[in-house]
């Protein structure tokens, strides 16, 4: 009778070696396996990379605004909320405890407040305690919508005001704040939510002129242009199926509203809007990114101020 070999002992077969934990392998199949298993992890870590980098766009959190201008804790972001500190928006990861009186101090001050996972603060804060909150402090200061009107009176002209509806790219912003500069504008308004604050992307992507455009927050877009138009400023909407640009006259007290990169200008400032005003489209793209449109209309109304319409 054969002599029937140990299974539960490692043993050489005409297939090759037999292990206990493997199971039979052909020579050279270890190798294989090992190289499997690297690209594997390989694939795994892109995939962590992209979800984490997915996780930050969504949350405002790029790859240029991590770590900066940012306090956290709950002690250092309720004293940055009672001395009025320029604070874009909140992110915070619970409702409880002294939560409660941050919550209500980023309400009384019109603070965006942000709901995430405690792993998108813990990431923010790199290690730090952050006690499940961060706050986005801007670097540079907000104007008033007088400062604006100063500006103009200053220089003696009629305002010439850009007003953005719920821009969310930094770059778009500081693009167009660089166009605005350029052409001579008084100033640039934007919301309080939904949208990108003065960060330092602007600041670069604006190559300056964030430094001499009073850029003025406003919690209500539709209400800030029934206030212009009190003044007398008439606003004109850069949308769809409207007068064309250069035929309409954007002479005189004007404010132009230009929408989000993706929605557009929304319903309600376009129905508040005087008139909309359009860029022929005869190419296969039907749509402009939002600072080249911007630039096209803002240079037609520096043409038309200037007397060469």
């Amino acid at each position: 009778m054969a002599k029937v070999k140990n299974k539960r002992q490692n043993h050489d077969t005409k297939r090759g070696r037999y292990y206990t934990e493997r199971g039979r392998q052909m020579p050279g199949q270890e190798r294989q396996a090992s190289r499997q298993e690297l690209r594997q992890e390989s694939r795994r870590k892109s995939s962590d990379r992209s979800m984490r980098a997915e996780v930050g766009s969504r949350e405002g959190i790029g790859q240029e605004q991590q770590n900066t201008n940012i306090i956290i804790g709950r002690n250092p972001v309720m004293e940055a909320l009672k001395n009025d500190r320029e604070v874009d928006k909140l992110l915070i990861s619970s409702r409880e405890g002294s939560m409660i009186k941050i919550l209500a101090l980023a309400k009384e001050k019109s603070v965006p407040v942000i709901m995430v996972e405690k792993a998108a603060i813990d990431r923010i804060a790199a290690g730090r305690p952050h006690q499940g909150v961060a706050a986005y402090i801007s670097p540079y200061k907000y104007a008033e919508m007088e400062d604006i009107f100063a500006l103009a009176k200053a220089r003696d002209e009629e305002p010439f005001i850009i007003i953005l509806d719920n821009l969310e790219d930094p770059h778009n912003l500081g693009a167009i704040m660089r166009t605005a500069e350029c052409v001579g504008a008084h100033g640039i308004i934007i919301p309080r939510r939904h949208a990108c604050g003065l960060t330092e992307v602007v600041a670069k992507a604006s190559a300056g002129a964030i430094e001499y455009m009073p850029c003025v927050k406003v919690t209500n877009i539709a209400q800030t242009i029934d206030e212009l138009k009190e003044q007398g400023i008439w606003t004109a909407a850069c949308d769809m199926g409207g007068a064309i640009y250069y035929e309409t006259d954007l002479k005189g007290k004007l404010a132009v509203v230009i929408g989000s990169e993706g929605a557009g200008i929304s319903k309600l400032v376009r129905e508040k809007c005087d008139y909309v005003v359009s860029m022929p489209m005869v190419g296969r793209i039907t749509s402009l990114n939002a600072s080249n449109a911007a630039a096209v209309i803002l240079y037609e109304v520096r043409k038309q101020r200037d007397g060469n319409s």
